[in-house]
């Protein structure tokens, strides 16, 4: 494909699917990925995933509840179970925002931010409504329990002022209360200027940054905070090593550390969302997007 002259909505696609596709194609430590099945899934089933919630993500004019509720209910149509709910909780905003733009304009990621923010302040009850539907037919365990605004009772506030209250103990509820700054920030700092000759390493530097910033949410619910603190520290200490070796493609490091994790239930999702999200933007805004993405 001419991506020079494709419309944004087209290279908005072609961008998340190819962040999808190397969240499975970069080996991260305690993800499933294409060299390492784990936690009882495989990389097709992730891979099958994104093709299917995109349909519902980047269904045109759509409010972002509604983004989200069909995008969790066709990836359980394809794969029968939760592989990318925190994906499409962070990528249905930034669809969303999108829209914004005109068909042709090229976009910057401080502008695609600030459109993101404008999206995140027009939410409502009803966006609510809808992603308590989405996440309770997820079901992921522990996600959206909570002393105020569970998702098992009929929401009485926004989407985003829902999110807010989560925001100290979920890195997605963050993104929502925040306007995406660790998408925007951290993550593509680590990112950087993504080509398709290093967009395996930026997704690795996008993951291990997350994970080095914040303990990882999902660990939190799974295993408890310590655990995720522990995991955040040793994801410092092998970021650190990692870059100092040259971000090398294969790490026998990392590789290790993948399945020793495996090995303990330990499975870094929330991080691996976050640096799916980086790469969507990433991609977009560096256009650097494969013919075969």
């Amino acid at each position: 494909m001419d991506t020079a002259r494709a419309p944004l909505a087209e290279l908005a696609r072609t961008a998340f699917l190819r962040a999808c596709r190397l969240d499975v194609e970069t080996r991260k430590p305690g993800n499933v990925s294409v060299a390492s099945a784990g936690h009882g899934m495989t990389s097709a089933q992730f891979i099958a995933s994104a093709g299917t919630a995109a349909a519902g993500l980047f269904t045109a004019r759509a409010r972002v509840g509604v983004r989200i509720l069909d995008a969790v209910r066709r990836t359980f149509d394809a794969v029968g179970c939760n592989t990318n709910l925190g994906i499409v909780l962070l990528a249905a905003p930034l669809c969303a925002a999108l829209e914004r733009f005109a068909p042709d304009e090229s976009i910057d990621a401080s502008r695609w931010q600030a459109a993101t923010e404008r999206v995140l302040a027009e939410l409502d009850i009803d966006d609510a409504r809808l992603a308590y539907r989405a996440i309770a037919l997820a079901n992921p365990g522990g996600l959206g329990d909570a002393p105020e605004q569970s998702v098992r009772a009929p929401p009485t506030v926004t989407l985003r002022a829902a999110m807010a209250l989560a925001a100290d103990r979920d890195s997605i509820a963050r993104q929502y209360a925040n306007g995406f700054a660790d998408v925007f920030g951290a993550g593509l700092d680590a990112a950087g200027a993504v080509t398709p000759a290093t967009e395996h390493r930026a997704m690795l530097d996008a993951f291990l940054t997350h994970l080095s910033n914040w303990p990882d949410s999902h660990i939190v619910r799974k295993q408890g905070a310590a655990v995720a603190q522990s995991v955040t520290r040793a994801a410092a200490m092998h970021h650190a090593n990692w870059r100092a070796a040259g971000r090398p493609l294969e790490s026998p490091g990392l590789d290790a550390w993948d399945a020793g994790l495996k090995a303990r239930g330990i499975n870094p999702g929330t991080s691996a969302d976050l640096a799916v999200a980086t790469l969507f933007v990433a991609l977009l805004t560096n256009a650097a997007l494969p013919s075969n993405a």
